[in-house]
């Protein structure tokens, strides 16, 4: 596992987002998260909900279903997921700025619910959700296997865990370490960055049992090409950008260089992109809902 040489608070992780709210919106957009290319031929819009659809796939959603995103972002993963699928979703975000947005969307959406607190002390009663999802936040937890028994807690028996995550290779050399992997972590404000291994352990010691994990790294990696590229159109063309990169009160303004960084630990295979779903064991004797 990766660990940053500045240990990533709860308090650093909200003030990255926003702070970087309107750069995040503008060149990653609403569902900040990585788009799945299985064509090649996907626009960046039809990649992202692609990945989600399949998250989606993975789990078998049925309408009425009740489930919680975490790290839910500005709510465009919850709401595509409430409307494509009929779900109950609950998303929960450490950020200001990100839960203004989500809870715009949940107004006049019955089946929309957002709540800005910690996963890791999210109050939900236990057995309360069929699923739990996690985009690429649980990276951002110091606790990882706090985060897992969290999910297992909260899950009923028989339900499902999709995380699709950040990952470190397994044997990263140092100097992958040193010059890619860390500094993604601190610059990101990622508490650490586990290997597959990892997550394997962390499911399994919580009580899930492991039904499938995907390597989508070859199906994600374009993400951040386009990401580079209208960073770079922005520079040219938005003086808000340039100013902020100038700004040396502006505490992430460093993740910039995480774009080529992530870019380059991905060619290198240094950083890998899984997804992994599992399922909390069901009782005997419990019927099946």
């Amino acid at each position: 596992m990766i660990i940053p040489r500045v240990p990533q608070t709860v308090q650093a992780v909200a003030e990255h987002y926003d702070e970087l709210d309107p750069f995040y919106r503008e060149v990653w957009g609403d569902h900040v998260h990585h788009g799945l290319w299985l064509t090649g031929r996907e626009s960046p819009a039809d990649a992202v909900e692609a990945l989600i659809d399949h998250l989606a796939q993975e789990l078998a959603l049925r309408p009425g279903q009740s489930l919680c995103d975490v790290g839910c972002g500005y709510g465009a993963t919850a709401e595509y997921l409430a409307t494509r699928f009929g779900v109950h979703v609950t998303g929960v975000t450490l950020s200001a700025e990100q839960m203004k947005h989500a809870r715009l969307r949940s107004d006049a959406a019955p089946l929309l619910g957002f709540l800005r607190r910690d996963w890791l002390e999210n109050g939900f009663a236990e057995n309360a959700f069929d699923c739990v999802i996690a985009i690429e936040s649980s990276e951002h937890m110091a606790d990882k296997q706090g985060f897992f028994d969290e999910a297992f807690r909260t899950l009923r028996d028989g339900g499902r865990l999709g995380v699709c995550a950040w990952l470190a290779k397994t044997g990263a050399t140092p100097w992958e370490e040193r010059h890619l992997l860390e500094p993604i972590c601190r610059e990101g404000r990622l508490a650490s960055m586990g290997t597959e291994a990892d997550y394997r352990g962390w499911a399994v010691t919580a009580g899930f049992e492991i039904d499938r994990f995907h390597d989508l790294t070859a199906q994600v990696q374009r993400t951040w090409t386009i990401c580079a590229g209208r960073v770079a159109r922005l520079l040219l063309t938005d003086r808000r950008y340039r100013r902020y990169l100038l700004d040396a009160r502006a505490k992430n303004r460093v993740f910039a260089l995480s774009l080529l960084r992530i870019r380059a630990a991905y060619a290198t295979g240094s950083m890998r992109y899984g997804l992994l779903v599992a399922h909390k064991p069901r009782d005997e004797g419990l019927p099946v809902r």
